[in-house]
Formats: structure tokens, sequence, C-alpha cells
């Protein structure tokens, strides 16, 4: 029995056995109803609204790609042993960093000064790359030793990433140099 006294079966029915005073709507009827567009009636401002998202979106990810934020960050910047690299080159100067002013001085020389000149200029930019070269072996070198001290193993292709960010002039390099000169990572 119920609180009032009467008896379930014979005083409630189910809802699926109660009149509903209409007809069933009819599938394409219901359908219609619950349609809603894909895109908005003035297209227009829909396709503003968009290209305005994907800008905000792609300047969040330029912003976090420059500042280093490891969600944004590309598939060769991104790791621990990336970030120890990048810290340990934007600590130190390297010689590598003179070479492209060096290369457009070269340049300005070769179109401007007679041949004796150029000469002197060409064996400059020689010299320059060797002590590039030479930098480069000496910094993979380091690396390594301090790479395997820290995290047991060293990632392949880091030398060669060590050696472009070290070529790469300071102000110039992606993602934005997270330590100041000679603060050396741990």
């Amino acid at each position: 029995m119920n609180d009032d006294g009467s008896r379930p079966d014979a005083v409630s029915q189910r809802e699926a056995e109660q009149k509903k005073g209409r007809p069933t709507p009819k599938r394409s009827q219901q359908e219609s109803v619950r349609k809603q567009p894909l895109v908005s009636k003035d297209r227009k401002v829909a396709n503003q609204r968009a290209k305005e998202q994907t800008r905000k979106d792609r300047d969040r990810a330029r912003m976090g790609m420059m500042n280093g934020e490891e969600q944004y960050l590309t598939r060769r910047d991104k790791g621990p042993q990336r970030r120890y690299v990048r810290d340990y080159i934007d600590a130190r100067f390297s010689i590598g960093e003179l070479f492209i002013p060096a290369a457009i001085l070269i340049l300005v020389v070769a179109f401007t000064q007679p041949v004796a000149i150029q000469q002197y200029f060409t064996y400059a930019v020689w010299g320059l790359l060797a002590l590039v070269i030479l930098d480069g072996v000496i910094v993979n070198y380091i690396l390594k030793g301090r790479l395997k001290a820290k995290f047991g193993t060293v990632e392949r292709g880091l030398a060669l990433y060590a050696i472009m960010r070290s070529v790469q002039i300071r102000p110039l390099r992606m993602p934005k140099p997270q330590v100041k000169r000679r603060q050396y990572p741990e």
C-alpha cells in the first residue's frame, strides 16, 4: 500500500500506458526541431570570429614558444636534455656568434674593395670558420660529459643542435635565451 492507503497497481499506471492526448510526432518532424545550423545565419560574422580566435591561438603559441614553454615548443626543442643544452649554449659566448656578422662584412668588402683587400678578408673568413668548427668540437665534448653526468645518457642529435644554436646570433635564437651570460645550468 502507498502512503495514502491506495494500492500501487490499481491507482498509478506507467507513463508508457498513459494517454498523451496527442499523436506521436514523426521522426522527420522531431529531427527538424532539433536541427541547428552548423554556422550562424550571418556567415561573415562567424568567419570573423573564427579568424580572430585562430589568430589569438597562434599568437599564444608563438609567445609560448618564444618563452620556452614546453607545450608550445617544436619537437626539435622539447625535452629536458635539449633545455639543458639551450641553457648551456646561451650562458657562454661562442665564436660562432661572430660568423654571420663577419660574413655580411665580407660581402660588403667583396663589392667595394680591391681584390688584394678581398683576399685578406677571404683568409679571415676561412680562419673564423676553422675557429667555429674547433669551438663546436670543444662544446660537443664538454656537453656530452655534462649530460652523461646529469642524465645518464645522451640523446641523439644534441651535438648538431648545440652547434647550430651556438652559431646563431643570441638575440635571434628561438626559443629566446632563458639564462644570462655565465649563468650555467647545474
